[in-house]
């Protein structure tokens, strides 16, 4: 048994994830920077605004105090959304110890920079060999449920990755080893675009052709994108690949999916975000994907299509057209490095 474990971050995944904790420490305490989930979370062992049919267990508490939040902690979880997680590790770094194991649940790339999360994390607060990144098909609704779920957890210090297996693993839940922490990374991050195209199509009504050929061809562009960065093929063909690109793509759960079908019947981003509370990670992370493709040369059409619709003011049916219009090439063109 762990004594205390802190998770960063009160949304959904954040909020989840305590099912899984709570049986292996003896506290759980969530940083909110929401008052009033803090407050539903210790007196109605609910979160008011995330998963609010979910009661989390006794073992579980929440703060708005970050210093609270990492006292004593053994293990420390990082939920927050990407376009928010630097800032936020640089207000944890005077409360964190530089031998705390970290373990992201965020997937992203940061824009302007082109980082990975587990490179934000190490910038802000050092140590890459003690950070773990997890990602897989497990929409936090359905592990919140106990339902049958999986993931890979990936880090350079295999110790570490073990170690975070061990503090999530239960019948249910089932997770996985690995050391290729960009090829997990990159497939977290791109997997939310390729999701919105599938959005975008299934409200057009696409049949299950087409959708198909959505995620086949964009696994092809999160593998491309990550053997571009040392990644190993193969991870884009396990849980963090292929398995969270069709649970992302097909699941009703899908921010991203069901963002993808709002924005074919003419609603905004910003309307979107601001209706459900929630940050839709595939629309941050398009152009940052792209910036990580024209520095290493690599062709991610329906990611460029994405981007065109969302920040270029390009119709939808010219965006389509654009992609129907490209010439075929071998199937598995960009799959070396």
């Amino acid at each position: 048994m762990t004594r205390k474990v802190a998770v960063i971050g009160s949304g959904s995944w954040g909020t989840g994830v305590t099912r899984l904790l709570s049986p292996h420490a003896d506290e759980v305490l969530v940083w909110s920077h929401e008052p009033e989930v803090a407050r539903g979370i210790n007196e109605e062992r609910r979160n008011p605004r995330q998963l609010t049919d979910f009661e989390v267990a006794p073992n579980v508490r929440a703060t708005c105090d970050m210093q609270a939040a990492t006292a004593g902690a053994e293990a420390l979880l990082l939920a927050v959304p990407s376009p928010f997680l630097r800032a936020t590790c640089a207000k944890l770094a005077p409360f964190v110890h530089p031998d705390l194991p970290l373990l992201i649940l965020t997937k992203g790339v940061e824009h302007g920079t082109g980082s990975l999360m587990a490179d934000v994390v190490a910038d802000e607060l050092g140590g890459p060999e003690r950070i773990a990144v997890l990602s897989g098909p497990n929409h936090a609704e359905e592990v919140s449920k106990g339902t049958i779920s999986a993931a890979v957890i990936a880090s350079c210090n295999r110790q570490v990755a073990e170690y975070f297996r061990d503090l999530l693993v239960c019948p249910a839940f089932r997770v996985y080893v690995s050391a290729d922490v960009r090829g997990i990374e990159v497939c977290g991050a791109e997997k939310n675009v390729i999701a919105i195209a599938c959005g975008i199509a299934a409200e057009l009504g696409a049949g299950d052709n087409t959708l198909a050929v959505l995620m086949t061809r964009g696994l092809a562009e999160v593998t491309r994108v990550a053997v571009s960065m040392g990644a190993d093929p193969l991870t884009c063909m396990g849980l963090a690949g292929m398995g969270d690109l069709i649970a992302t793509c097909t699941s009703r759960h899908s921010r991203n999916r069901t963002f993808g079908e709002e924005l074919a019947r003419g609603v905004s981003l910003e309307e979107y975000q601001a209706r459900t509370g929630m940050v839709v990670e595939g629309a941050q992370a398009t152009r940052s994907i792209i910036e990580v493709a024209d520095k290493n040369d690599v062709e991610i059409p329906i990611t460029r299509a994405v981007n065109a619709i969302l920040f270029e003011d390009v119709p939808v049916a010219e965006a389509i057209d654009g992609l129907l219009l490209r010439r075929s090439k071998e199937e598995f063109y960009g799959f070396t490095s």
